[in-house]
């Protein structure tokens, strides 16, 4: 038998906008370690991350991330307040 479908049903959410790696297997160390990520190209649709061991330097993985998976971490990511310096009150 099927289940009966609820009118006020939602579809599942998102969990995650993305996935940046913080422990990666390098084939060179022969184990997982920290992994540091650097900007390694700019392109107009996409960037393109390089991950780094932090123990040999060796790339371990790359990551890429479009022009609009960017703008909506953007978009989602709360907004730090900016705090104007006060004006001395002079008369």
């Amino acid at each position: 038998m099927t289940q009966p479908q609820h009118q006020h049903e939602q579809p599942p959410q998102q969990q995650f906008e993305n996935f940046t790696a913080s422990s990666l297997y390098c084939q060179k160390c022969r184990a997982t370690t920290p992994v540091r990520e650097r900007l390694l190209l700019v392109l107009p649709d996409k960037e393109i991350f390089d991950y780094l061991c932090t123990e040999c330097g060796s790339s371990v993985g790359q990551r890429e991330v479009t022009a609009g998976e960017k703008m909506m971490a953007q978009a989602t990511r709360p907004r730090r307040k900016r705090y104007l310096p006060l004006k001395p009150h002079t008369r």
